[in-house]
């Protein structure tokens, strides 16, 4: 009876893969001249989620500093939030987290 021959296998993933986190998405909602500041507190409440105070903080950064992070997670969640915001009206992008 023989022992088994050593099978030689590839890592699937490199060292780098493996001690570099995931860099999450962030979507951001950049300032128009279109919607009101009462209706873009109104989205950010109905879509994300955000109670009243959160939902004006965020849209006080898009009114004064002409953008706001609004939310992070996967290339895909990110991709769904965009979209959504388009559908809503308001001009949305999304980009890797700093």
């Amino acid at each position: 009876m023989s022992a088994p021959s050593p099978v030689e296998v590839e890592p699937t993933t490199t060292p780098d893969e493996v001690t570099r986190p995931a860099k999450p998405w962030v979507t951001i909602v950049w300032n128009d001249p279109v919607n009101l500041m009462s209706y873009v507190t109104f989205v950010f409440q109905k879509y994300f989620g955000y109670d009243k105070a959160k939902a004006e903080k965020l849209m006080m950064e898009v009114h004064r500093d002409g953008r706001s992070v609004v939310s992070n997670g996967s290339r895909e969640e990110m991709e769904r939030d965009v979209q959504a915001m388009h559908e809503y009206g308001l001009w949305a992008t999304m980009e890797h987290d700093r």
